[in-house]
């Protein structure tokens, strides 16, 4: 009668490791990874004419028009692009003199 009662405890036990390396897992990884796509949704969100981007591509280009889920990027005197939102990977950092 006693072997009954501690063999679904060790069972139990036996999985506490494998879920000790998921949370972990999902700590290290998950979380900063939606943090990090977090961020960069609401940057996307929050872009406005005259903001300077670097696309995923890595053409640089200010935004010259928001429509729906499309910018417009002047990537040159006179030349301007149609771009994704989506495509936006980052602002372009100031540049120091």
């Amino acid at each position: 009668m006693l072997l009954l009662q501690q063999a679904p405890q060790q069972g139990i036990v036996s999985f506490l490791p494998i879920i000790l390396v998921i949370a972990i897992f999902y700590l290290i990884v998950f979380m900063p990874a939606r943090r990090r796509q977090k961020k960069l949704q609401e940057m996307i969100d929050n872009l406005k004419t005259g903001d300077k981007v670097i696309t995923t591509g890595g053409i640089f280009g200010t935004v010259v028009a928001l429509r729906g889920d499309k910018l417009q990027l002047r990537i040159a005197e006179n030349v301007k692009i149609d771009v994704s939102r989506n495509a936006v990977a980052s602002k372009q950092q100031p540049e120091h003199e």
